[in-house]
């Protein structure tokens, strides 16, 4: 998800791999096939012309102009680091990389859906849970949210988040394939590029971009902001964002070294668990302080309590030397919102 998430970004000052080097036409479509013929003259044997004429139309029919389809087809399914952290070199979606992509999508659509991540659905839940959150809160005490609100931040976290991953594939084609789950990943490079290529804490970048929502759903329900709700639920954003990508980023730890990126989890180091356990706690207190300010009943306390024991659970178990418990804590993190947003409707609900 290049590192939690756009760390990997600056990979692509990188030096491009040979094996990616030999595919121009595959990442840029404006290349047809003769012009990838002539730059790669090994391609081209010395056949007689009947026997060239055939080799090139076999040639088109396997290269051809690579665009649209071919192009997404390409991209999407490089390998990646993420079906290797989810299940250890094997995709998290099932045995032998099998998802229900392949088992109920078309053959033409299966492509575009791989490159949105529509099989790998942690980042959209991290997207949309502040924003739940925050139109939750700003619903009406005693009667259920505006759902339809609701559904529709719910779309845009998922076309929001595949089109971060589709822009974060081509913009780092050339480095590596490992895919983001981010959707803002774009505005947080764009920021990251203007600081001469000084990375410092990527993960408080995206923790800014990533919870938004929380600001955008109450002003969506009422119209205006409230400060003393808003402000506390975005901080505690933060802070939990800070907590799940620090944890990600433990996984790419000698990657982010190489390229100079400095985050939090080469920060940190050994005393990760003492940070990440201060970001939380930080995080606990902001969703607080958010709740009494809306008035919300105690079912929203009750569900504080649990989340700080998941959350407790995460920071305390993690193997920060192991990728895959790493990511497990870190997609763990779409429970710990669930049970916010669950403690919210019901708080606002009897309040």
């Amino acid at each position: 998800m290049t590192s939690a998430l756009f760390s990997r970004a600056s990979r692509r000052f990188l030096k491009p791999s040979s094996s990616l080097s030999l595919y121009p036409a595959v990442f840029n479509p404006l290349i047809s096939a003769q012009q990838f013929v002539n730059q790669n003259p090994a391609l081209n044997p010395p056949f007689k012309p009947p026997q060239l004429q055939n080799c090139n139309f076999e040639f088109r029919k396997s290269v051809g102009c690579l665009s649209n389809f071919h192009l997404v087809a390409q991209v999407s399914t490089w390998p990646s680091k993420e079906n290797e952290n989810q299940s250890g070199n094997v995709s998290s979606s099932g045995g032998g990389g099998t998802s229900w992509i392949d088992l109920y999508l078309p053959r033409q659509v299966q492509p575009y859906a791989r490159l949105a991540r529509l099989d790998k659905p942690i980042g959209t839940w991290l997207l949309l849970w502040p924003c739940m959150w925050s139109i939750t809160l700003a619903a009406t005490p005693g009667q259920l949210p505006d759902f339809k609100m609701m559904a529709l931040f719910g779309c845009g976290a998922l076309l929001l988040r595949g089109a971060g991953c589709t822009i974060n594939d081509l913009l780092d084609r050339d480095i590596d394939t490992m895919p983001c789950f981010g959707c803002l990943i774009l505005v947080a490079r764009l920021l990251l590029s203007s600081h001469e290529k000084v990375y410092i804490w990527p993960q408080a970048y995206l923790g800014l971009t990533f919870n938004w929502g929380a600001l955008l759903g109450w002003a969506a329900v009422k119209g205006s902001l409230d400060p003393s709700v808003v402000l506390p639920l975005y901080a505690s954003g933060v802070f939990w964002t800070l907590v799940y990508d620090t944890i990600y980023a433990h996984q790419d730890k000698e990657d982010d070294l190489k390229v100079g990126v400095k985050s939090t989890a080469l920060r940190f180091g050994d005393s990760t668990k003492e940070w990440i356990s201060g970001f939380g706690i930080a995080c606990l207190g902001g969703l607080a302080v958010s709740g009494f300010n809306a008035e919300i009943g105690w079912p929203y306390y009750a569900s504080l309590a649990v989340a700080s024991g998941h959350l407790g659970w995460q920071i305390w178990t993690v193997d920060l030397s192991s990728r895959a418990d790493c990511n497990r804590k870190f997609v763990s993190n779409k429970w710990f919102g669930a049970i916010i947003s669950g403690g919210i409707l019901a708080g606002r609900f009897i309040s």
